[in-house]
């Protein structure tokens, strides 16, 4: 006979049959009613128990936490918050748990609390919903770019490249660290190490991935990535995971067209296949904005705000527009900003792309051309000489989620690029030949996922829309 789900048994209409149901104790009361859930749903199934015919030691086993085998019949609920229940005819434990050592039980728990016990809160009703909603927007991910012909690149984790330039890399080697070799110079000699070279964990697959771009036409990476900024805050992991399509032929209009598309359709498809955990979600959020004075509150509840992005235009904004906007605005004149804006060429924090975003323009924002500056080499230099090609789009409740640009096609460009900023060409050889051979307008952008996530989520720190979150000094599952 096969097993059943919660999630199949609660849409069942014929009552009377016999099911099979396997799952964990959410709680147990009365001596006859436990709650069932097997992940496959965050509602639980109520299980009616015969107390006076079921073995006493049994009975002393069904504690929080222990794993079911619960055959029974399937019936209408007399009782409230459901429409079925199952009356149990056989019950095995497959799996014990220790009500004195299990450490969620069926109350509510801090969530610093639960990121102590990562291995466990996925059985908590919040976790189990985040999780299933970050599952639903990994394979909505998937579906868009299979759909609009873009082909899957799975790039290097390991890498002799830093695409950001910003150094912050966990390094690779098998050297020994009792004797590390050393150079004249007194650097260390990597020619005995596995690669020959210097080596770390990437930050970004958009190098390799532009190379594949050149040959396939679009196409997209979604992997780990890894960055060794010691940051202790709720925005940032040391190892999240990136979507980074890159096209061939497309300008920037064209890649801000395509980034707004996909971020709707993700979204849109998380409303459509995930209404119980959202409902949930929803409801936690209003919660927790109750417990908040009235000016910290969010304007919109997760629901409204989730279909206000998908069902509305993202605005475009320039750099120098936005710039002369936050230089004017009264948080910035009466100096509330931490980041005081005084002049064009600031690198925006997240309270000024907030502040354009839920403030002045009161929806999502694409910010373009900004300083040549503050951006990366591989950016195309605007006629002006002072911009890049670059985009960022903003969201409501964390700032920057996606971050692009048309990248630098011609050679010459690039290499001068590249020399102002002491990037040795012998290192990027094989990124400088797709400029020598067949080069063309391209464009791409990177968006973290855990932070799509969370906007979906309403999660308010990132360590919370992944299973086990790395930070500084945090490793331990």
């Amino acid at each position: 006979m096969q097993t059943n789900t919660v999630s199949e048994l609660l849409q069942k209409e014929r009552f009377l049959q016999k099911v099979i149901l396997k799952g964990w104790v959410r709680s147990f009361r009365s001596n006859r009613f436990i709650a069932i859930n097997d992940g496959s749903t965050i509602n639980n199934i109520q299980c009616v128990l015969d107390f006076e015919n079921t073995d006493k030691e049994t009975i002393s086993r069904i504690n929080t936490g222990a794993c079911l085998e619960i055959h029974g019949e399937l019936v209408e609920s007399q009782g409230k918050g459901q429409t079925v229940e199952i009356v149990i005819s056989e019950i095995k434990i497959l799996g014990d748990s220790n009500p004195d050592e299990y450490p969620i039980q069926p109350k509510k728990h801090s969530l610093e609390f639960l990121r102590e016990n990562a291995h466990l809160r996925i059985r908590t009703n919040t976790f189990g919903a985040v999780m299933r909603v970050r599952a639903a927007l990994s394979f909505a991910v998937h579906k868009y770019f299979t759909e609009n012909g873009f082909y899957n690149v799975h790039t290097p984790l390991i890498t002799g490249s830093d695409a950001e330039g910003a150094g912050e890399m966990f390094n690779i080697s098998t050297l020994d660290k009792n004797n590390i070799p050393k150079n004249e110079d007194g650097s260390i000699d990597h020619s005995s190490d596995f690669f020959g070279k210097e080596t770390n964990l990437t930050v970004s697959g958009q190098l390799e991935g532009e190379t594949y771009a050149m040959a396939l036409g679009k196409i997209y990476t979604f992997g780990p990535t890894f960055r060794a900024e010691n940051s202790n805050t709720s925005r940032h992991l040391a190892e999240f995971w990136m979507i980074e399509p890159e096209m061939a032929f497309y300008d920037l209009d064209k890649t801000m067209s395509l980034s707004e598309d996909f971020i709707k359709s993700v979204i849109a498809y998380a409303l459509e296949n995930c209404k119980d955990d959202l409902d949930f979600l929803n409801k936690r959020q209003e919660d927790e904005d109750k417990k908040l004075p009235v000016a910290k509150r969010n304007d919109m509840n997760l629901l409204d705000k989730l279909k206000f992005v998908s069902e509305n235009n993202f605005k475009r904004v320039s750099y120098t527009e936005a710039i002369d906007i936050l230089r004017n605005c009264k948080p910035n004149k009466k100096k509330k900003f931490e980041y005081i804006i005084d002049k064009w060429g600031a690198d925006l924090q997240s309270e000024h792309e907030r502040f354009l975003v839920e403030k002045h323009f009161k929806c999502p924002v694409i910010l373009f051309d900004y300083p040549a500056d503050i951006k990366a080499f591989y950016m195309r230099v605007n006629d002006d000489g002072k911009t890049v090609r670059a985009m960022d789009v903003l969201f409501p409740g964390i700032g920057e989620i996606a971050g692009g640009s048309q990248r630098e096609e011609r050679l010459d460009v690039l290499k001068d690029k590249m020399k102002a900023l002491d990037i040795d060409e012998k290192e990027l050889w094989w990124y400088l030949d797709t400029r020598k051979f067949g080069t063309a307008v391209h464009s791409g952008f990177g968006l973290g996922f855990e932070r799509l996530v969370l906007f979906v989520t309403g999660m308010g720190n990132i360590r919370d829309v992944i299973p086990f979150p790395r930070t500084p000094n945090n490793a331990d599952f």
